[in-house]
């Protein structure tokens, strides 16, 4: 099974590249974007079932990353938020664990992490059941 992706992400050539590298590194799917807090907070709500992993940035063109990421705590156990962001200092990154984010990496300098954590999340949805 190919993981579902939602972007967040205000920056055309950030939201690009990042959906080229996870469907060829990942063989994931976009099955959509945001670049505004509302955009993606209807999108996730009309379409509850459509995605696996959401990967939202903090600084969008509107609103927040982090009225997103509360948006999702009602998801299924299965369904991932990742924040991905150049701020993620220690307050930061304690604020989007707090309200529900499941992991926080750095743009500048945790892309490989960021990279490993998206491929365990391919091999997870792989090796279960279909849902």
């Amino acid at each position: 099974m190919r993981l579902r992706i939602y972007l967040v992400e205000d920056s055309p050539v950030i939201r690009d590249s990042l959906a080229e590298s996870l469907e060829e590194l990942a063989r994931a799917r976009i099955v959509g974007w945001a670049s505004k807090e509302s955009e993606a907070v209807q999108w996730l709500n009309e379409n509850k079932a459509s995605w696996d992993l959401a990967i939202v940035d903090l600084f969008l063109l509107e609103g927040s990353g982090l009225g997103v990421v509360m948006n999702c705590r009602e998801r299924d156990l299965r369904q991932k938020v990742i924040v991905l962001t150049n701020y993620a200092t220690p307050a930061v990154r304690e604020r989007c664990l707090a309200i529900g984010a499941d992991a926080v990496f750095d743009k500048s300098n945790e892309i490989d992490e960021f990279t490993r954590y998206a491929l365990e999340e391919v091999e997870r949805a792989a090796g279960s059941t279909q849902w």
